[in-house]
């Protein structure tokens, strides 16, 4: 059964996962549930739908990374979906927007996914048209880390 905080829906094949107006400690783990269930069809992409949320703190932040370093072992992606809130300043100053590729919506995020191929990421060139579209490639650098 989904959890109705975290819609799963599937389109074009890819699975998506829609996330709640706040991520945090209390319901990070019930996140982590959603993107595993989500990820289990074995899709080489998933894209979380942050377009809803307004606030994540840092266990919603660990739960995203842990998603995105999962699927890079098993050559699947993460993307997101990030809209211009509050959410994508957390992820400027964490660094976390050059880790994940985001995107300022959902059509963007899924247009990308023609990027994949056969269930495993290919491999990316400066040229990729991905790389041109994901937000991360046009934002500034700051100087923070993720750990």
């Amino acid at each position: 059964m989904t959890d109705v905080r975290y819609p799963n829906t599937v389109i074009n094949g890819v699975p998506v996962v829609a996330t709640p107006a706040e991520i945090d400690i209390a319901n990070a783990e019930g996140l982590r549930s959603a993107l595993l269930k989500a990820a289990a069809d074995g899709s080489s992409t998933l894209v979380v739908d942050m377009t809803q949320t307004q606030f994540c703190d840092c266990s919603g932040l660990h739960t995203l990374i842990a998603a995105h370093r999962k699927a890079r072992a098993e050559g699947r992606e993460v993307l997101l979906v990030i809209p211009g809130t509050t959410v994508l300043r957390v992820f400027e100053i964490t660094g976390m927007y050059t880790v994940i590729p985001n995107f300022t919506s959902l059509d963007e995020a899924l247009a990308s996914t023609a990027a994949t191929a056969n269930g495993r990421i290919r491999q990316r060139t400066e040229g990729d048209s991905l790389a041109k579209a994901s937000r991360y490639s046009l934002l500034q650098p700051v100087n923070c880390r993720v750990s």
